[in-house]
């Protein structure tokens, strides 16, 4: 079996992951507060299921904040090399994708609020039939493989 991609992403992504996780769950918890408070108020709804969905939240929101993360962190890798681009991604199902500089089409950088406060942007590569992201990479080094795998798309079409 082929040796892993070497490179991985920023470390700082789960700072990012762990705050973006927590803003999730804070707007999810609306949901089961609102239905114990209206329940309670204006109907007459068993607060249990309220109480459940609010543990469901708080479940769902560690997760999602704090465990998630971790995995994705040791699993997210990526290698750019002349005539392809490897990446390895995955939580229960690792998968691993090939892209041959030959299909890339075009290379953007992308990033949200949340992203950008902690200085990461997402790279996705498009070629004719989908789009690969690389997500959580430090902006200056989105921007280096932005052009390194532009330069090497541009020369692996003018060789065919």
């Amino acid at each position: 079996m082929e040796a892993e991609p070497r490179e991985r992403i920023d470390p700082r992504a789960l700072k990012a992951w762990f705050f973006s996780g927590l803003l999730l769950g804070l707007a999810l918890l609306l949901i089961p507060v609102a239905y114990l408070i209206l329940g309670q108020m204006v109907w007459d709804w068993p607060p249990l299921w309220g109480w459940l969905a609010l543990a469901a939240v708080v479940v769902y929101t560690f997760l999602d904040a704090v465990v998630i993360p971790r995995y994705r962190m040791r699993i997210w890798r990526y290698e750019i090399r002349e005539e392809e681009i490897d990446i390895q991604r995955g939580l229960i199902i690792i998968r691993r994708t090939l892209i041959p500089m030959v299909r890339v089409q075009h290379v953007d950088t992308e990033h949200g609020p949340v992203m950008r406060y902690f200085g990461l942007a997402t790279l996705r590569i498009s070629t004719a039939a989908t789009d690969h992201r690389i997500p959580a990479l430090s902006r200056e080094k989105a921007a280096e493989l932005r052009g390194e795998i532009s330069a090497l798309a541009r020369v692996s079409d003018e060789d065919v």
